[in-house]
């Protein structure tokens, strides 16, 4: 038995119990106090709070007192949530109260707040949040059959040996998207190789390793575009899948390669039939889950390519791996992309 307060005796949690088994055997509770050597009106005391609470465990206690106020409590948050990158042992040092970094943890989970690792998103800014948002006003009344008939396509980078740091934030659940929570990425050389593909509903197109000599205007300009890209892979599954389903969009993204005027008069000229593509905005594409996808196959390869020429054999390979499903999947929710956008006013979405 535990002792607690002046001269009292506190009942342990197995003296309690023995004495609840035998009073429901018996009935008789000053009989049970007397088996364990307990004043029958302490057992009796101890069977009516089990009559009462249905446990034989002690009441939650006060405890000591908090040695935070609510004014401290709502500081911490403050803090936090003005410098989301904040370190917890630099917020104990911008508040008044001197505790602990347990104690700022405690503080902040109550009010939902952990530390998390902050989402990598592509910079926006106000003009590209405009064209987002306007990119789901035209296509909102599409519905997903509509979709059917749009060729999605991209240029991928593939970089072995990319490590990331990750950076952490403090915010809530329903935060993830909220600006101060994000990290910008941005467009990045050097690279290893760079490929090409598309993919439309129940069809993967062609996947292409692109041949440019790099450096100073030697990157995949609108020359290299036509002639590696245009003119053979895409105009030809893009004659399929019209000729499949009476009609069909090519999608690609603004890079100035797809935008220069003798890519333009080329796509006029074959008339190739364009899907708008909102800059700096892989969220609003289905074929971005399938580059992740790609880059997993290739990193989770038993023998790690270590050259140029392994790398593209790899790229090719995995791309034949990549199920139809996963591609489907993802090109059934351009109507839920279309919402996102719209909801978040051309900011972030959850893609």
């Amino acid at each position: 038995m535990a002792s607690s307060g002046r001269g009292r005796r506190e009942l342990d949690t197995p003296t309690k119990n023995r004495i609840i088994g035998y009073w429901r055997a018996t009935g008789n509770a000053a009989e049970a106090g007397r088996k364990e050597n307990v004043k029958p009106r302490v057992a009796q005391y101890v069977v009516q709070h089990y009559k009462e609470r249905g446990t034989t465990a002690n009441k939650p206690r006060t405890g000591r007192p908090s040695k935070l106020t609510e004014y401290d409590k709502r500081e911490i948050v403050r803090v936090a949530r003005k410098n989301r990158r904040m370190p917890l042992a630099e917020i104990t040092n911008n508040i008044a109260t001197k505790v602990s970094v347990a104690t700022v943890r405690r503080v902040l989970a109550a009010r939902g707040y952990h530390r998390r690792v902050a989402k990598r998103v592509p910079f926006i800014n106000h003009k590209h949040k405009q064209l987002r948002y306007a990119w789901g006003r035209m296509y909102r009344k599409w519905k997903r059959r509509r979709w059917r008939h749009v060729i999605f396509s991209d240029e991928c980078y593939i970089c072995l040996g990319d490590k990331r740091g990750r950076i952490f934030i403090t915010r809530r659940t329903d935060e993830l998207l909220l600006e101060e929570c994000l990290v910008p990425t941005f467009k990045q050389s050097p690279i290893h190789i760079m490929v090409w593909g598309c993919i439309a509903e129940g069809r993967k197109g062609p996947l292409i390793v692109v041949d440019y000599p790099g450096g100073k205007g030697g990157g995949l300009n609108s020359e290299v575009y036509q002639q590696q890209i245009l003119e053979g892979p895409l105009l030809s599954f893009y004659n399929e899948i019209r000729e499949e389903r009476h009609f069909a969009y090519f999608q690609q993204d603004g890079a100035p390669s797809h935008t220069s005027k003798s890519t333009t008069n080329w796509l006029q000229k074959n008339k190739i039939k364009l899907a708008y593509h909102p800059p700096n905005s892989p969220d609003l594409t289905p074929i971005e889950p399938v580059w992740s996808k790609l880059k997993s196959i290739i990193r989770r390869q038993q023998r790690t390519p270590t050259t140029v020429e392994e790398l593209k054999a790899a790229a090719l390979a995995a791309w034949e791996e990549i199920p139809l499903d996963l591609i489907n999947k993802h090109i059934s929710r351009m109507p839920d992309r279309v919402a996102a956008v719209l909801a978040a006013r051309g900011g972030h979405t959850g893609f």
